[in-house]
């Protein structure tokens, strides 16, 4: 017996494992557990696979295993079989969401560049679903039988509202303004105001637009005060044209002078000139109409004589993202064909939105049928009314709530520092609403006002109420 313990005493003891070690078997044993890809892809829903497709469906099980696999590696336990075909379904839905979503707006500014400016008008929206369903005659004269051109669906319309004798449509105005100097200033002088030499938004300035398109600038006055002798001076035989910019996105106040577009004109064609005036946002209405400063109506400008005029069509205009030229026929006959126009036409989806717009202006009802000036006349005391009954819907199930008055804002580069008087419903700002609010279905936008959210009535269309009261009890009862 003492034999066989001195034996057992002597023989070698297996060393105690050290800790990592322990780590590295447990962390093993995690691993080993991870089901294997076919499995995982076999339990997925058959709807949501199939609407993924095979290939979505096995990327979206490969990057959850891998997560899974880098989090066991950390010291994490291996997640159950029916978290992980929980993540897959996820990874697949956000993969095939679309990233273009509608979205509520709720900030009170009118035009919201971020939010793509002007909502569309319902004819608007109409002539998409109905003109994008099958072929159109885009390009085809129903009544010859023959080859038309895409431009007469807008431009017919855009010649009579204005008074101009011919228009042309390109994606946007920056484009329309550098379309307009390569036609006609290529290689020449455009004489240009120096407190016009704006930046239009996202960094692009006037000056960079102007000298890539191939003009010379040559400026003249100062940042607050240029006069008329300013631009007669600087007149020489390489000039072609003379260039205004209406700072539609800021304002200039105290000691300042601009010459008129009449006494431009005026100067210019005396010396064989041409009138380049880019009007930013542009409008066809008067604002003034709404307690807002006077914006620059392209009709104005039309018969001030300018040669050549550019504006938006999303912003004031309330239609679609587009570039418009209206002018002299003969110069819009050199824009069209200018090997630019080609490279910045639009497509028929534009052109139908655009033509449904541009012909409630024509029938004299723009003010009612399109969200943009339909925000800009809404009255405060019917926007009480509105919140009002929004505050009757929360209250019955226990949010608390109010109205409170706001300023709301044009935007979109437009009647800077205009406000509108408003009224929006305000709720508690709790941790993470915010944030709820903007990644829920639908998105909803709103703005923050010290330890309130804010809800402008003004820039949330009618038919939006429901969803937008849905949002805010989601959001602060989940």
């Amino acid at each position: 017996m003492h034999a066989a313990l001195g034996d057992f005493a002597l023989r070698p003891q297996p060393e105690p494992l050290d800790v990592g070690m322990e780590e590295v078997l447990a962390v093993g044993e995690e691993l080993r557990r991870l089901p294997s890809a076919d499995r995982l892809l076999h339990a997925l829903a058959a709807d949501l696979a199939a609407q993924a497709g095979h290939a979505q469906a096995l990327i979206a099980v490969r990057q959850v295993l891998d997560q899974a696999r880098l989090a066991i590696q950390q010291g994490a336990a291996c997640p159950a079989f029916s978290v992980l075909v929980q993540q897959t379904e996820d990874h697949m839905l956000t993969a095939t969401r679309p990233s273009l979503l509608p979205v509520i707006n709720a900030t009170g500014v009118i035009i919201h560049t971020n939010l793509g400016r002007a909502p569309l008008c319902q004819s608007a929206r109409a002539a998409l679903t109905t003109l994008t369903a099958g072929y159109t005659n885009l390009e085809y004269d129903l009544a010859a039988g023959a080859r038309g051109s895409r431009y007469d669906h807008a431009t017919q319309l855009l010649a009579r509202l204005t008074g101009a004798e011919a228009a042309l449509v390109v994606n946007n105005n920056a484009a329309a303004v550098f379309l307009v100097l390569s036609a006609v200033a290529v290689g020449r002088e455009v004489v240009i105001s120096r407190g016009q030499l704006v930046e239009i938004g996202g960094g692009f300035r006037i000056p960079d637009v102007l000298r890539a398109s191939g003009a010379r600038l040559v400026e003249v006055g100062t940042t607050n005060r240029t006069h008329l002798r300013d631009y007669a001076q600087a007149v020489t035989l390489q000039t072609a044209a003379l260039m205004r910019v209406h700072f539609s996105n800021f304002r200039q106040l105290g000691f300042t002078a601009e010459v008129g577009l009449a006494d431009l004109v005026s100067l210019a064609h005396s010396q064989g000139l041409l009138v380049v005036d880019d009007l930013g946002s542009g409008t066809l209405l008067d604002t003034t109409l709404f307690g807002l400063s006077p914006e620059p109506t392209v009709q104005a400008s039309v018969a001030a004589g300018a040669d050549l005029i550019t504006f938006s069509g999303d912003k004031l205009m309330g239609g679609p993202q587009a570039g418009l030229i209206v002018g002299r026929a003969e110069l819009i006959a050199r824009l069209r064909s200018h090997p630019l126009a080609r490279a910045l036409r639009v497509g028929k989806m534009t052109l139908a939105a655009l033509n449904a717009t541009l012909l409630h202006y024509l029938r004299g009802d723009a003010l009612t049928a399109l969200p943009v000036w339909q925000m800009i006349a809404a009255r405060p005391v019917d926007l009480r009314a509105r919140v009002e009954s929004w505050l009757q819907t929360l209250t019955a199930i226990g949010i608390q709530a109010s109205a409170v008055e706001v300023a709301s804002t044009v935007g979109g580069g437009s009647l800077p520092g205009e406000t509108l008087d408003s009224v929006a419903l305000a709720v508690p700002l709790t941790p993470g609403l915010i944030e709820r609010l903007r990644q829920g279905s639908p998105p909803v936008v709103a703005r923050v006002a010290g330890q309130q959210a804010l809800f402008d009535a003004r820039t949330v269309l009618a038919e939006q109420d429901e969803a937008l009261l849905s949002a805010i009890a989601k959001a602060l009862l989940s």
